[in-house]
């Protein structure tokens, strides 16, 4: 089975400050596993390094609906790029019979659970990032990269 896993999490320079996440426990507990390393902002057509971006009014479900949008710090809207990004990643998923992503909290994205509230301020509020949702609504399961660790350490189920 692969698993779908943000780039940035297996020390890929794609996030936003042309960094990564590097998650050295993730990359040793997935070194057995194959694994499909994808940025979905990159796959949009965004840069990097990039202007920090977050959903304003809603979350990742309502980008996709319409009802909301992705503006990043210079004002821009760039919401599209956001949902091309995540077509993409699910496509990507799509044939490589993906069921599980392992993502990075808080962001637009990928975020799972939480993101960041609109405001820049690196305030949180509830809810999934615009990839997150997509992969959702079409029954694939999305775990953060700590829940996912903290399931492993335990011996959760994930």
């Amino acid at each position: 089975m692969m698993i779908l896993v943000s780039a940035c999490l297996f020390g890929k320079n794609c996030k936003y400050n042309g960094g990564n996440n590097l998650n050295s426990l993730l990359t040793q507990l997935l070194k057995e596993e194959k694994v499909l390393l994808l940025c979905p902002e990159q796959l949009g057509g965004l840069p990097t390094p990039r202007t920090p971006a977050e959903i304003q009014e809603g979350e990742g479900k309502d980008v996709l609906a319409g009802r909301s949008w992705v503006i990043n710090k210079d004002g821009e809207d760039i919401t599209n790029n956001f949902i091309k990004g995540a077509k993409l990643t699910l496509a990507k998923a799509k044939i490589e019979n993906i069921n599980l992503a392992i993502l990075k909290s808080n962001s637009p994205s990928c975020g799972v659970n939480r993101i960041y509230d609109g405001s820049f301020s690196a305030q949180l509020k509830k809810g999934d990032g615009v990839t997150t949702a997509l992969l959702r609504d079409n029954n694939i399961s999305v775990i953060s990269d700590e829940d996912f660790i903290k399931g492993e350490n335990t011996n959760e189920s994930n």
